[in-house]
């Protein structure tokens, strides 16, 4: 059986606050009814699915731009790794330092039938919307799968 694979770039910037040095991490507030009433778990990183026939880097530089609608910024990219979610998805994320304006996200979009069972189908964000966020207040936006790359991107900016 051929599990699904899907692809993402995360966003960091470094910050000087009264506390020193510090990042912010990029998350997108997944779009649709289904996470309209949900706030912590209901973010993640910019990503998406792709086939054989794409590398998993283009795929994450592609669904960036999709799901953010601006191009993705330039390298260099932080390979975060793999996590295999219990779904059997393989999710593959890297870092790239940028800053980038919540303000001008274009979101890509998707249909469903909403509501289910209605024969009407409603077009629907990718992400409703963008933010950044201190790497505490993040672990606690992210949906729980994702928190594994966060932390790696934290070992990264530390190292």
């Amino acid at each position: 059986m051929t599990h699904k694979r899907s692809a993402g770039l995360l966003l960091f910037r470094r910050t000087d606050d009264r506390d020193g040095p510090g990042v912010e991490v990029l998350l997108g507030h997944m779009g649709g009814p289904l996470w309209a009433g949900r706030d912590e778990g209901g973010w993640g990183i910019p990503k998406g699915e792709y086939g054989p026939e794409e590398t998993p880097r283009d795929a994450a530089r592609r669904e960036f731009t999709e799901e953010i609608g601006l191009p993705p910024p330039e390298g260099p990219y932080e390979p975060l790794g793999e996590v295999r979610l219990t779904s059997g998805k393989l999710v593959t994320i890297w870092a790239v330092e940028a800053d980038l304006d919540p303000a001008l996200m274009v979101p890509g979009t998707f249909s469903m039938e909403w509501p289910p069972h209605s024969g009407r189908v409603e077009e629907f964000p990718e992400l409703d919307r963008v933010a950044w966020f201190a790497p505490a207040m993040a672990e606690k936006k992210l949906i729980r799968s994702q928190i594994p790359f966060l932390e790696r991107l934290l070992v990264h900016v530390k190292g």
